[in-house]
């Protein structure tokens, strides 16, 4: 078994102790040797850590004593190596920027669909009131050139501050369907899903956890190539084992 254990998570949770809480947390990550990247917004935590199983979970528990963090949930895989170079802990305006301040996840979550129901409604085709589903890729152009869900609707967006136009441009192409936004953990998807609703596209859900949970609890149904990771795995397979360019390089880089 590999020897290094990998985790993602987010939460979007009101958050006024930004600064002090980069200290803390850099100060306990890197006391267990962690590294990897953790971004703080008032809008809630988004991290990537990895280290020993006993040292990553070690510092999952220690941050979820904090009652905000409670309910991270974070997904894992594994490696060989660590696939980060260093440990940053930063403060920054979003976790995951949209130039949307509006969108305020924390106020309320987005419907959300699990991986075995997704799963399900592609087979039929339907969703459990009988209208026609479709995935919506909210990722960047090239991580979708890694893989992606068969037939998925792609925006071949170049960053995700050009979702909102993309929306104004296509919103009645998703009349009538449930669209299900996804991505890679979760994050954009979420947003992704808050302001498509916000701006009256009806029938909306997110993929509760992303293509990687997807994996973990389906596999590879319905979903062609790899994942892209923003770490030097590069990308994963369904099976979450590092599997760099499955489907197609990408041309640029976030």
């Amino acid at each position: 078994m590999s020897a290094v254990l990998n985790i993602s998570s987010y939460l979007f949770v009101p958050l006024t102790d930004t600064l002090a809480l980069r200290e803390s947390i850099r100060s306990q990550a890197a006391g267990l040797s962690l590294k990897g990247t953790v971004l703080l917004a008032e809008e809630g935590i988004n991290l990537f850590l990895a280290g020993s199983a006993e040292s990553v979970r070690g510092f999952v528990a220690w941050l979820k004593q904090d009652k905000r963090f409670a309910p991270l949930e974070p997904k894992e895989s594994w490696s060989d190596h660590v696939p980060f170079g260093k440990l940053l802990v930063k403060v920054k305006r979003e976790i995951i920027r949209m130039n949307h301040p509006t969108i305020r996840p924390h106020a309320g979550r987005a419907p959300a669909v699990d991986a075995k129901t997704l799963a399900r409604w592609l087979d039929a085709g339907v969703d459990d009131d009988g209208r026609p589903v479709v995935t919506l890729d909210t990722r960047n152009a090239f991580e979708v050139g890694y893989g992606k869900f068969r037939n998925a609707i792609d925006w071949n967006i170049a960053k995700f501050t050009e979702f909102p136009q993309q929306v104004a441009e296509h919103r009645n192409e998703l009349a009538g369907k449930r669209v299900v936004s996804y991505c890679t953990g979760g994050i954009r998807c979420e947003k992704a899903a808050i302001y498509m609703a916000e701006a009256g596209i009806e029938h909306v859900v997110q993929l509760e956890g992303g293509i990687l949970k997807y994996f973990e609890e389906v596999g590879g149904q319905h979903y062609e190539g790899g994942c892209f990771v923003f770490d030097e795995r590069e990308s994963l397979a369904p099976s979450l084992a590092p599997a760099p360019q499955l489907l197609s390089a990408p041309s640029t880089s976030e």
